[in-house]
């Protein structure tokens, strides 16, 4: 019988591919946004996207903002990681910001839709994935009424297009409920399920 090397300390880890996900309105950019401020040592990606932006959102930080025409430019180049067109719009990831912040040993946190979650799993099946949830269906549609960004014909389509991504939660590794007025709680539940991964003794490993 082969005899196991005795290890002290922690094992060597490979750098994390983690996916924050959910739908429409339940919160991953104000978690996304958190998490950037409590881990510093990770990459957190900016998603390029062909929508105009919201009035409080800033170019290069919440997303990359280009034209339709310049989004499938990059699509014929061969430059994202993943794309998805979601309602009339692109969303999609660059391919150099994660290949960069991996050979770095950076691990990289990525902010998307569920298709795009779905996308970067069958892509990186060593990826985590992990789904926001509200604590109850009235609290996540409130949430969607106070943006007012949405009319009432776009709030029923977005509701529709929820109760098909719930459907595929057991695709994701971890549940995150993220409630109103307990965002501290959604972080640190987060932080516990990257420290779990980066403790394995058998760690993923995410080829890109």
């Amino acid at each position: 019988m082969e005899e196991k090397q005795m290890i002290f300390g922690h094992l060597p880890t490979n750098p994390l591919l983690i996916v924050i996900s959910g739908p429409s309105g339940i919160g991953k950019d104000a978690v996304v946004g958190l998490l950037r401020k409590t881990n510093q040592d990770t990459h957190f990606v900016v998603t390029m996207n062909s929508r105009e932006p919201r009035p409080d959102e800033v170019e290069g930080k919440d997303y990359f903002f280009v034209s339709r025409e310049e989004f499938e430019e990059k699509i014929a180049n061969d430059e994202l990681i993943e794309y998805a067109r979601v309602y009339s719009d692109y969303k999609g990831i660059p391919k150099s910001q994660v290949r960069e912040a991996f050979a770095s040993g950076k691990d990289v946190i990525m902010r998307l839709d569920v298709q795009g979650a779905m996308t970067i799993r069958k892509l990186c099946p060593d990826a985590i994935l992990i789904f926001l949830t509200a604590s109850s269906r009235e609290e996540w549609i409130n949430r969607l009424l106070e943006r007012r960004s949405e009319s009432p014909e776009e709030l029923e389509v977005r509701l529709c297009v929820a109760s098909k991504e719930y459907q595929m939660i057991d695709q994701f590794d971890y549940l995150v409920v993220n409630s109103d007025q307990h965002l501290d709680q959604t972080i640190a539940d987060i932080q516990a399920i990257i420290r779990a991964e980066h403790l394995k003794t058998n760690p993923r490993k995410v080829d890109l």
